[in-house]
């Protein structure tokens, strides 16, 4: 019966195993997931009937989806964004359902994104140049998690100043703090 144990042992080992060697690596899961993202969007796009060329990469760990090119893609981008973070939430799940594992894919569209991230870097800067001239905290409107990062990195570049996080989602805000201060 032992022999019969260890038969059974060794098989399950041998699938596992076989199962690891034929596992994604890090890299071809986030690739993996950009292409069910564009598989996704693709036909999003197409029940929308808009245009849109759909660009794919990987970048600091993670999926880079992007839209570009339609005239009515400004739509699926929304006031300050919010239509185009409920789209990367669902292209999220739609990634998740398919693999299993929870994406942290980053959706562009229009180029939204990489210009609010330079209005935003300029927005930490300048506020935390203020600040270190003033010695007052700053507290900025609340942003989405994706603003306060940029906001964050911004401040972290300024000697003297530092950056904190307060309130509740929907409402969380970056407050910009001299160094000096002892709160």
């Amino acid at each position: 019966m032992s022999e019969t144990v260890e038969a059974i042992d060794t098989e399950s080992e041998k699938t596992e195993n076989e199962n690891e060697e034929n596992a994604p690596t890090g890299a071809d899961l986030l690739v993996r997931e950009g292409d069910i993202a564009g598989d996704y969007l693709e036909r999003l796009l197409d029940l929308l009937d808009y245009d849109g060329d759909i660009d794919l990469d990987v970048e600091a760990g993670r999926a880079i989806v992007s839209i570009d090119g339609g005239d009515d893609l400004e739509k699926l981008v929304g006031g300050r964004g919010q239509v185009l973070e409920a789209l990367q939430e669902l292209t999220r799940l739609a990634v998740q359902q398919e693999t299993g594992t929870r994406s942290r894919l980053m959706l562009d569209i229009a180029g939204w994104r990489a210009g609010r991230r330079e209005e935003l870097r300029e927005l930490g800067r300048s506020t935390a140049e203020s600040v270190l001239a003033n010695g007052e905290k700053v507290r900025l409107q609340p942003m989405s998690p994706f603003e306060r990062k940029v906001v964050h990195d911004a401040v972290a570049a300024v000697d003297g100043v530092h950056s904190e996080s307060e309130g509740e989602e929907p409402k969380r805000r970056v407050v910009v703090i001299p160094d000096s201060d002892e709160d």
